[in-house]
């Protein structure tokens, strides 16, 4: 059974850090990796990503804050958050490409995990 499982959403006072960790598990390979955030009646919108050679991405608005990192060894993904804003408030999701044998390449979603910035 496949799973991405995040952790490190809380509750931060604006200008602090936060550091989202998502491991995956059950996969043969994993591919690219993400961070997608959904504020509330907002669209889900991705917030960084991150390929097997390093290669990162960034939405405009986090850039200079936001690091995207990975340990390929561990199958997990880091979003290191810093200087947050109350903006950036919203359910993080992990989204990965996986490999199974039976199924070939699938994109995969996380539960999701709350960040909240308070003002």
């Amino acid at each position: 059974q496949v799973h991405l499982v995040e952790s490190g959403g809380d509750l931060v006072q604006a200008g602090g850090s936060l550091r989202l960790s998502c491991a995956a598990s059950g996969f043969i390979s994993i591919g690219a990796m993400g961070w997608y955030r959904q504020a509330p009646g907002k669209q889900r919108e991705l917030v960084a990503s991150i390929i097997d050679e390093g290669s990162t991405k960034y939405a405009d608005s986090v850039k200079g804050r936001f690091t995207i990192s990975r340990d390929n060894a561990k199958n997990t993904v880091y979003l290191q958050m810093n200087s947050l804003k109350p903006e950036d408030t919203a359910v993080y999701y992990c989204n990965a490409d996986g490999y199974l044998s039976g199924t070939g390449w699938r994109n995969y979603w996380g539960q999701g995990t709350q960040v909240t910035v308070s003002s």
